[in-house]
């Protein structure tokens, strides 16, 4: 449409859109994409050279990974019931703590073994638990970190600390860092995923906020319970206007955007709606292709398993094999993996509706060349105790004075264990990783200083890992 015609309408902008707003696919999108706090266009430190804060951008060196699976395990999962296989606690069970050293966040009862078989795998030997028995015929590919320390033994600052390096601050999360450091291969999918089936997990969409960091950083949340891809996407297709109408609409109102974001000194929120406007579009026809999980072979929709978290999985791999650069995996919404009692009941139908699909997704990257470049890190915010929480000794109480993650591919040096916690696995004790560490290491194997990756807000440079954050080194190939 003409400049003069646009100048000479009589509705307003806003009522134009108000009029309008059946329109679009995917116009939901936007909000997802937007952030509350502004900074200024000169101080973003990586600009892409298209102006579009999603195009892929050069990394500091040669990267060993391309992107990030994150299988978070919300919650909590007892590193003593999974990967860090303890013996005294089978000599000791039901006694107290024989040093007495042993701080817990509410009062416990004795020291409690723990009720899954451990047997050691692979030609690393690692130990693995009965719960991952399927996952451990990857164990060679792994680097099991089992000295990783946190803050504070409550959720939500724990959860923010391992998703936004920062347990009291509002902090961009480590998918927003990493978007924005490297973009994306694919412009007509979201560069960070974040699925959680059931709805938001604590703290909701702070786990995969952008913060200061352009809007278009922020992840874009799935519920990946559904089972349709209408409902799974929302608003992904239009039902009353054809792809060619939807184009003359959307350039309509993106020409009538332009005119609004001159007047306001390119306002990186109000380009970053914009930006997301397009890239709704655009994904109508590629996200109903890669979330569509029936295009699939039989046999490999079967390899994954019929539940929620073999589907996660199975819509993961057809993202990374489509360039998205960022996905997140959760358990579900609310603290799926917080067992303060019932443990071995709860944690084996976890470990069932995990094990499996794990082991196939590692399988299926394996067998397509993916995995050397997929850097995966399974885990949670924190452990759990050695004592039980309940005098019935079945349930575990947070512990986030050590636990235990792993990784594979990506660079990631396979058959290793690092670090230790104490013999009761209460405490990291030697080669200890904090989450700024790991966070540091995950950068490097995507090719990113952490000490560059910076961003200029409100008067000096932030980065991921703040002030913090040292390289495990052993756990790179």
């Amino acid at each position: 449409m003409p400049q003069n015609q646009i100048e000479n309408l009589e509705l307003s902008r806003r009522e134009l859109l108000a009029r309008s707003g059946t329109g679009f696919g995917m116009l939901g999108l936007a909000s997802l994409f937007s952030t509350d706090e502004q900074v200024s266009a000169a101080d973003e430190v990586r600009p892409s050279p298209s102006g579009n804060a999603l195009a892929a951008k050069p990394a500091h060196f040669e990267p060993k990974a391309k992107c990030v699976v994150h299988l978070f395990m919300n919650g909590g999962p007892s590193h003593l019931d999974t990967f860090d296989y303890k013996p005294a606690l089978e000599k000791y069970h039901g006694q107290t703590v024989p040093s007495g050293n042993l701080r817990t966040e509410r009062q416990t009862g004795g020291l409690m073994k723990s009720p899954f078989k451990f047997s050691r795998r692979g030609e690393s030997g690692n130990w693995v638990s009965e719960l991952f028995e399927k996952t451990g015929q990857f164990v060679d590919d792994m680097a099991i970190v089992k000295s990783m320390y946190a803050e504070v033994p409550n959720h939500e600052p724990s959860l923010m600390l391992m998703n936004c390096g920062s347990g009291q601050l509002p902090r961009p999360s480590f998918g927003s860092w990493v978007t924005y450091g490297l973009g994306t291969e694919n412009q007509n999918l979201p560069a960070f995923v974040a699925m959680c089936p059931g709805g938001y997990p604590i703290v909701s969409t702070r786990n995969w906020r952008s913060a200061f960091l352009p809007g278009a950083c922020q992840g874009t949340y799935i519920n990946s319970a559904n089972q349709s891809i209408d409902a799974l996407i929302e608003n992904i297709k239009n039902s009353r206007l054809s792809s060619t109408e939807q184009r003359k609409q959307l350039d309509l109102v993106q020409q009538m955007n332009s005119e609004h974001l001159k007047n306001r000194n390119h306002d990186p929120a109000l380009e970053s709606r914009i930006s997301s406007f397009e890239l709704a579009y655009r994904m109508q026809s590629e996200a109903s292709d890669a979330f569509d999980i029936s295009r699939e072979p039989k046999y490999i929709q079967d390899s994954y398993g019929s539940g929620i978290q073999g589907k996660q999985l199975l819509i993961t791999r057809r993202l990374v094999e489509r360039g998205v650069r960022f996905i997140q995996v959760w358990s579900g919404a609310g603290q799926p993996w917080d067992n303060h009692d019932n443990i071995e009941k709860n944690n084996r139908k976890l470990g069932k509706s995990w094990g499996g699909p794990i082991a196939a997704f590692l399988g299926d990257l394996k067998q397509r060349g993916l995995l050397d470049s997929t850097l995966v890190l399974w885990g949670g915010e924190f452990g759990r105790t050695p004592v039980a929480e309940k005098p019935q000794l079945n349930g575990r109480d947070h512990n986030h004075y050590g636990f235990t993650c792993w990784l594979a591919g990506g660079g990631v040096k396979g058959g290793v264990a690092h670090g230790k916690t104490d013999e009761f696995g209460f405490r990291a004790v030697e080669d200890r990783v904090s989450v700024h560490d790991l966070h540091a290491t995950m950068l490097h194997l995507l090719g990113m200083d952490h000490k560059k990756l910076t961003y200029r807000y409100a008067g000096r440079d932030f980065r991921l890992t703040d002030v913090h954050g040292e390289l495990v080194r052993p756990i790179i190939s």
